[in-house]
């Protein structure tokens, strides 16, 4: 304890935060790159006015706060000040939507990934660019608010993501990692920069409109994992700390997507490897060693953070319905006075889950909480459903949800490994729900039917990833990639563990994705009605 205080006080750890949907979470690392003080934030996204939002106030009051709660831990554990850091860097949700004019106002709210209102935008550029161009992209918010005759655009002087957003009022640079950059505008792998090509459609398709800027010259500029990407100016550093105590000059990373720094987090950087990070949402991220023979509106095409061509296949729901109802499971035990922790009983009830029926006994669940583009839903109703001859029970019913979280996901995958026989060396699981052992990981090698691996580390996700990005920006040495530097640096003694598929789970998840798949209608005509 006493040499981490004494790393700490002298600014030789490293800082990663992430925001994150439902938390902000910074974490500091030592110089063997192991989590040593954490902070967090909670916060929720709002609807309001027909999009998917968070207040600007609420994202600097929460950034603050997960810092501050992150100075607590350090004083209590180590009994030191945090003044200073070697680095630092910031991630948060890929996608979405932040305008500014030229003067650095928000123009409109902040529209989230989570929106999907971009139907119109994105079906046309993908056809424009014969490229998959998901709702939730940043130039498809640009091209639909064109499309809607929006006032504000004719303001546009700068539009970023959420981690581009805080980067740059932190160092007054308007860059992006290129992993977090490949969410907001397609991405040449060559040049690993926007692509030229399809820039240059973009602008002779809006070109009878005026506008008095060029896409070119409202994206931010593109930095590659290890590039410099600014430092901490002393306004920054006051913004992130308000009490003053934080050094300014800090260097900071390339801001990244929680995309990118899942991946860091994993060592799943090199090609032939792969990640699925869950949250809120939840994606699989696999690095390809050949292109794809076409383009899919299921998979999105998005880089590492140093910019190999990735497919991602992304839903939006994951663990939020699952979440309410373990929620209302601990309602329950409330009510009747018995008292549990959040880690008892999530562990409890998901352990419950491993004794159901491989196929979930008949029971089906929709967590949908927004709308799910690969599904084709607009918008989201959370169901659950079963039949008088299902087996209801409380092991089927918690499978049915843990199943549910993944069935999205696995439709995504079921193209990429099937249609296109993509082959993965390695799958790594990150994310919350991987945190009771042998559970989730179980049905996500199901879903795949492919071994699955999650480290010790698995439960700290985006932000130890961030962290892990912005000490590769100083430790580097001449010629190291991010990839040897994780494998070599970082992960050579990790410990974790691996599952391979059981046969009869992915016998079951395959019963109960076709069920998924076929009555994906009842979930359409709910969102029509209720």
């Amino acid at each position: 304890m006493g040499n981490i205080g004494e790393l700490i006080a002298g600014g030789k750890a490293i800082l990663g935060i992430e925001f994150g949907s439902t938390r902000i979470k910074a974490v500091l690392i030592d110089e063997a790159h192991k989590p040593i003080a954490s902070g967090d934030h909670i916060w929720e996204n709002r609807l309001e006015n027909g999009f998917w939002t968070y207040h600007d106030d609420e994202i600097w009051a929460g950034l603050q706060d997960a810092y501050a709660n992150l100075k607590k831990d350090v004083a209590d554990k180590y009994d030191v000040k945090l003044t200073k850091v070697a680095a630092l860097g910031f991630s948060a949700m890929m996608h979405g939507y932040l305008a500014f004019d030229k003067d650095g106002n928000l123009l409109v709210p902040f529209r989230t990934w989570r929106n999907s209102t971009t139907g119109p935008a994105a079906a046309e550029l993908s056809q424009l660019f014969s490229y998959n161009i998901p709702e939730r992209w940043s130039i498809s918010h640009l091209y639909q608010a064109i499309l809607n005759g929006e006032d504000h655009v004719k303001d546009l002087a700068f539009f970023t993501t959420l981690a581009g957003y805080i980067h740059w009022r932190m160092t007054g640079e308007k860059v992006l990692g290129v992993g977090d950059a490949s969410g907001m505008f397609p991405i040449d792998p060559k040049t690993k920069q926007y692509d030229a090509v399809m820039m240059d459609k973009f602008e002779d398709l809006i070109a009878d409109r005026h506008f008095a800027w060029h896409l070119a010259d409202i994206l931010p500029e593109i930095r590659l994992a290890g590039e410099s990407a600014g430092s901490l100016t002393a306004e920054g550093a006051k913004l992130l700390d308000p009490s003053g105590e934080l050094e300014a000059g800090i260097p900071i990373a390339p801001p990244e997507g929680d995309a990118g720094t899942g991946m860091a987090a994993t060592n799943s950087v090199k090609q032939r490897t792969g990640n699925v990070s869950a949250g809120t949402s939840v994606f699989a991220m696999v690095v390809l060693d050949k292109e794809l023979t076409k383009y899919y509106p299921q998979i999105d095409m998005v880089t590492t953070p140093d910019g190999s061509l990735v497919a991602m296949v992304h839903a939006n729901n994951c663990t939020s319905d699952l979440n309410a109802w373990v929620g209302l499971c601990g309602e329950v035990l409330d009510t009747f006075g018995v008292k549990v922790s959040g880690d008892e009983l999530y562990g409890t009830l998901y352990r419950k889950s491993l004794e159901a029926d491989p196929d979930c006994g008949g029971l089906l669940s929709y967590g949908f909480l927004s709308g799910e583009n690969i599904m084709n839903c607009v918008e989201g109703r959370p169901m659950f459903v079963r039949t008088p001859e299902s087996r209801f029970t409380l092991a089927n019913f918690m499978r049915s949800h843990l199943y549910a979280s993944f069935g999205a996901l696995k439709v995504g995958m079921d193209l990429l490994l099937q249609e296109e026989k993509v082959e993965i060396d390695a799958i790594y699981g990150h994310g919350g729900i991987f945190k009771t052992k042998g559970v989730a990981q179980n049905y996500l090698a199901a879903a795949l039917d492919t071994p699955v691996s999650v480290m010790e580390t698995a439960g700290e996700g985006g932000p130890w990833g961030m962290a892990l990005l912005a000490a590769y920006l100083v430790n580097k040495e001449a010629g190291e990639t991010l990839a040897d530097y994780l494998a070599d640096r970082v992960f050579a003694d990790a410990v974790g563990s691996s599952v391979d598929p059981d046969p009869k789970d992915v016998e079951g998840f395959d019963a109960y994705a076709k069920i998924f798949k076929d009555a994906i209608a009842v979930e359409q005509t709910a969102v029509e009605k209720l």
